[in-house]
């Protein structure tokens, strides 16, 4: 969800985020924010083998995986392109999303 939407404008001011400066990306489990590098890292990890291999990313120290996610966040949509749609879940999935 966009956190210019009423309900991620809502969770950038629970969790004490800067809304001006917006984080790239946000995973919100169990009640807690996960930011950059550990956000990332939680998402791969539950999409199972072999996206789950990213989890070794953890034996770095934290502010080098966040220093390399920024570095990726900087520049995805040059290396890997941007859609030109939103991508739209079927309604299989359609309980894995929020608004």
């Amino acid at each position: 969800m966009a956190a210019q939407t009423p309900i991620g404008a809502a969770l950038y001011t629970h969790f004490g985020l800067n809304s001006v400066d917006y984080e790239t990306n946000i995973l919100v489990e169990s009640g807690r924010a996960w930011l950059k590098s550990e956000g990332s890292i939680r998402i791969f990890e539950r999409l199972g083998f072999p996206w789950s291999l990213v989890t070794v990313a953890r034996l770095l120290p934290r502010p080098i995986r966040d220093w390399l996610y920024e570095i990726i966040a900087r520049n995805r949509l040059r290396w890997f392109g941007a859609r030109e749609t939103c991508y739209l879940p079927d309604p299989s999935e359609a309980d894995r999303f929020i608004g």
